[in-house]
């Protein structure tokens, strides 16, 4: 795992038991953002537009007493396939062991503006980047402080759907899947394979990265779930019998109960369903 220096802004790796404490970035992508080639020449780097949100990142890291800060855009070689893939299915660990979770709000300017309408909000990456934090920080487009994950709970869990217990903790596997998937479905992604392995680490999966088979991506994960977990809720009566293509299908199942008699099974094993529904 790659981190940032937020005093001398070097990359350094780390392996295993060497992780030292880090804080996280969250946020969305705008134009030009500083990657992982661009921090070899810090007078490139300097030039991009991104590069005063990393730099704001540090320094409030630093301020904290953080000597290390995680940030997507120039923490992964996103040249490399492998190194890619290796990160998107590590990603949910990544921010869940970080020791506070920045997120930086480009389009909020003050504390005092309504924050619902930030596009964070609506991206599906950053739907795990929410809930896998211990600790949440919200910060405008300045880096002024808006509140926590805690402070901010109501308020979030109406923005989002996300039921209070889950923003403060509370164990993913006691939620049914299609309530999971309900948290992502108004949520987009620029690319279409993201919308499903921005949910990777909120299901517990592993599964390699294939761009370019587009919705096929979250049959994919779909048959990951069946095939790792004895819940069958995206397959009941309301949402579709089959595998559906898209979170968007499940929207609304958040106080779906999974009672035997109300689901709708294919009486055949997960692998002829599967052949039966997707083409």
């Amino acid at each position: 795992m790659r981190l940032l220096n937020t005093i001398t802004l070097k990359l350094e790796s780390f392996f295993g038991r060497e992780l030292p404490i880090y804080a996280i970035l969250s946020h969305t992508w705008g134009d030009e953002e500083v990657t992982l080639q661009d921090m070899v020449n810090p007078v490139e780097a300097e030039s991009k537009p991104g590069y005063a949100k990393l730099r704001g990142c540090c320094k409030k890291a630093a301020e904290d007493g953080y000597a290390y800060v995680w940030i997507d855009a120039c923490c992964i070689d996103k040249t490399s396939s492998a190194e890619l893939s290796e990160a998107i299915n590590s990603m949910y660990i990544w921010y869940k062991n970080s020791d506070v979770c920045y997120v930086h709000l480009s389009d909020v300017e003050t504390p005092f503006e309504a924050f619902k309408h930030s596009r964070w909000f609506t991206r599906g990456w950053t739907l795990q980047e929410l809930i896998a934090p211990r600790t949440v920080e919200f910060y405008t487009a300045t880096w002024e402080e808006i509140g926590t994950k805690q402070s901010l709970g109501d308020e979030i869990a109406l923005i989002t759907g996300i039921e209070s217990r889950v923003l403060q903790g509370s164990d993913l596997a006691a939620h049914h899947v299609a309530e999971k998937m309900s948290w992502a479905a108004s949520r987009i992604t620029t690319r279409v394979e993201d919308m499903s392995y921005c949910l990777l680490g909120i299901f517990n999966i592993h599964m390699p990265l294939l761009y370019g088979e587009g919705k096929r991506a979250f049959i994919r994960l779909q048959k990951e779930i069946l095939r790792t977990t004895d819940d069958y809720t995206i397959l009941a009566r309301g949402f579709h019998s089959c595998l559906t293509p898209s979170p968007a299908y499940c929207e609304g199942s958040l106080h779906y109960t999974t009672y035997a008699e109300d689901l709708e099974f294919i009486v055949c094993s997960i692998s002829t369903l599967q052949a039966a529904c997707i083409k």
